[in-house]
């Protein structure tokens, strides 16, 4: 009888033992999903915590005359000059566009490119102007000085909403001002892209290259996207077409840590994107040496990417950019040659 109590009590507490071995194994199980589900949150935090840190820095403006466009910039938007640089020879990134002569390249803002959206006006001597395409639709910026400086120097201004009005830069650039107080941080709200196909345009510009949508219009067939609440924002809008840009193509610039420029390069191979210039280092005489890559979207829309860690420091103000600018201007003697030989400028 007690060899029979004996073994009941040692298949009871094997029993104890098994159920304990599996409330174990599943609270390992548990322990083990949960902790790959942090794995899995935390690399995504990193992920767009990444993309968090890539900023919009400037849009690159072809210009014929740099007397009226530095009338236009300075005197009735009201922009600093930041930099001034003049080269003998064509950028390695066609930043000049494709012109392999002497050129200018002028920064201009309401602030630095730290924490400002800047235009970066190119200028190819012998070039007298370009041809307009349909690619670039405009520049908004919330300034009533803006539009004060407009009207006090009788630039043409053509009222298109209340309290908003469409003015050009000359060469015909879009620029919409918004009649209200500039703001405490950029007054430059956004750049509008006009695309062919919207839905392929809004995957290529948010899932590859990171931007967040904001908003979207179905009505105007236009979506807001931009890399941060503070920071000018790209808009790209539906224009039932194909897109031309002319020869006064732009190109809209971009930060992101220089860590990340490989993989961004990497992702546009993988996924069978335009890449114009595969990574390249860029040198400044006299400042940092800058890396670069620039790729094209379904439209053949100009981006670049740039290290951020070295453009901060090749960005940085030169408080002599105003002086180098109005040198530059006066010794360009290029005019006074092509009326001595009885020749036009080119037209591009």
């Amino acid at each position: 009888m007690y060899y029979y109590y004996l073994l009941s009590l040692r298949k009871c507490v094997g029993a104890l033992l098994a159920a304990n071995r599996r409330q174990r194994n599943r609270s390992t199980r548990k322990f083990s999903l949960n902790h790959v589900n942090q794995i899995i949150i935390i690399k995504k935090q990193r992920r767009l915590s990444k993309k968090n840190m890539r900023r919009a820095l400037h849009f690159v403006f072809k210009v014929g005359d740099r007397a009226k466009t530095a009338t236009f910039y300075r005197d009735v938007l009201g922009m600093k000059v930041l930099r001034h640089e003049e080269f003998v020879e064509g950028c390695k990134a066609t930043c000049n566009g494709p012109y392999d002569g002497k050129w200018s390249k002028t920064m201009v803002g309401f602030g630095p490119e730290d924490n400002h959206f800047v235009a970066e006006l190119t200028y190819n001597y012998g070039v007298a102007e370009y041809q307009l395409g349909n690619d670039f639709l405009g520049l908004t910026i919330q300034s009533s000085q803006a539009v004060s400086n407009a009207k006090r120097l009788g630039w043409p201004l053509t009222q298109v909403g209340d309290s908003f009005y469409l003015t050009q830069a000359p060469g015909g650039y879009s620029f919409y001002l918004v009649d209200k107080e500039q703001p405490s941080t950029d007054p430059v709200q956004k750049v509008c892209l006009g695309v062919s196909d919207l839905p392929k345009s809004t995957h290529y510009w948010s899932k590859l290259l990171g931007m967040t949508v904001i908003e979207k219009d179905d009505d105007k067939k236009t979506v807001l996207l931009g890399f941060g609440d503070t920071q000018c924002k790209l808009e790209l809008q539906d224009i039932n077409g194909t897109v031309n840009h002319g020869t006064a193509f732009g190109r809209i610039a971009f930060s992101c840590p220089r860590d990340q420029l490989s993989d961004l390069e990497a992702l546009m191979k993988k996924e069978n994107q335009k890449i114009l210039t595969p990574l390249v280092s860029l040198d400044t005489p006299g400042k940092a040496t800058v890396e670069v890559v620039i790729l094209a979207d379904p439209d053949g829309h100009e981006i670049c990417f740039v290290g951020d860690e070295a453009f901060r420091q090749l960005s940085m103000v030169d408080p002599k950019g105003n002086e180098l600018l109005d040198k530059g201007m006066a010794d360009d003697k290029s005019n006074e040659w092509f009326a001595k030989h009885n020749r036009l400028k080119a037209a591009a």
